[in-house]
């Protein structure tokens, strides 16, 4: 659990810096603006690693169960996960109408995909987990918010293709997660 907790500290921290604006510019300012950016990613990407092999160090272990949740949980969050893969691609596309009403469509998918967890895992590594990030995405959303971060919303043009493209391609890939990359990747298998 210890790994877990580390790399949450490591790579949220990491996350949490634009947040913190001045803190980020007195870095920028230090490091420069390439020194900031390799900084941060290698302070992530040890941060993800920690959190991929803590969380699986703790499901080894033997969950510590804080709750039981229904059957049901697990069918909504099914459901639930079908527009996080299409907000996952649209977030990298040139701005469409997904883009442009969602305005931050990769942090509306982590807050998804954090609550859709949440429902279907009662163990204490996943409530750490999945309810740590469902913070961080609703902290840096009214952050964005407050330091008036348009996101997509400030398009000048809009492409239909490109909301086709994450329609397409997220439910492409959705369907080759709940299949074969959700047991491969994770080790769970969802249905």
């Amino acid at each position: 659990m210890t790994l877990l907790l580390i790399g949450l500290i490591l790579f949220l921290g990491a996350h949490m810096l634009p947040v913190l604006a001045s803190r980020r510019e007195a870095l920028v300012s230090r490091f420069g603006g390439a020194g900031y950016r390799i900084a941060f990613s290698i302070l992530a990407g040890i941060g993800f690693v920690a959190i991929v092999y803590g969380y699986g160090m703790a499901r080894a272990a033997g969950p510590v169960a804080l709750w039981y949740p229904p059957v049901w949980t697990r069918h909504l969050t099914l459901l639930l996960m079908v527009p996080v893969f299409v907000l996952l691609v649209a977030a990298y596309l040139p701005t469409g109408h997904i883009r442009k009403r969602t305005r931050h469509p990769m942090i509306l998918a982590v807050k998804i995909w954090a609550f859709a967890h949440l429902l279907a895992n009662g163990d204490l590594a996943s409530v750490l987990l999945f309810g740590t990030f469902l913070a961080w995405g609703v902290i840096d959303r009214i952050s964005l918010k407050r330091r008036g971060v348009a996101g997509g919303a400030g398009a000048a043009t809009v492409s239909a293709g490109s909301d086709a493209i994450a329609l397409v391609v997220g439910l492409g890939i959705y369907v080759a997660f709940v299949l074969w990359l959700h047991p491969l990747l994770i080790g769970v298998p969802v249905m």
